[in-house]
């Protein structure tokens, strides 16, 4: 049996424009917001938001104060389209990468998000993964479905 079996599939509409949408998931303040599931905090330790870099990001327990680190390499940038990346976790219980996709397509009332996270190692339920990405999505659209008038 492989290491590395799950798949987890997820689609969402958020009423936002796909370049807030695209900022969302390529920059520090965005990801750190957004990304950690509930009940961690997220810090963002290095961003390089090109093809060939990447980020280095951990989540830590609010509760407890325990945390655990990955690392992403992003692989295509499509500005406000497409993004894919390798995540690799930094704990050698967890080996592998793990590759994930995110396709963002402009809507009537506005964007359409397709992600597709395969090679979830095999010690991590898939259910478990699938409840981690709807509650950092949760997140997100929080953080980009407000308009909220720039008065500068």
């Amino acid at each position: 049996m492989s290491n590395h079996t799950g798949t987890v599939r997820l689609h969402r509409v958020l009423q936002a424009p796909a370049e807030r949408v695209y900022k969302a998931f390529t920059s520090k303040n965005g990801l750190e917001y957004w990304l950690p599931p509930y009940g961690f905090t997220g810090t963002v330790h290095d961003m390089d938001a090109r093809v060939g870099g990447g980020y280095r990001m951990s989540f830590t327990n609010f509760g407890t104060g325990s945390s655990h680190s990955f690392e992403v390499e992003f692989l295509e940038l499509v500005p406000n389209e497409r993004i894919e990346h390798t995540d690799r976790f930094d704990d050698e219980n967890l080996p592998g990468e793990m590759r994930v996709s995110i396709d963002l397509k402009t809507v009537s009332c506005g964007t359409e998000i397709t992600i597709v996270q395969k090679g979830i190692p095999s010690v991590i339920p898939e259910e478990m993964c699938y409840l981690g990405w709807q509650e950092s999505l949760a997140q997100l659209a929080h953080l980009v479905e407000p308009e909220i008038p720039d008065n500068s």
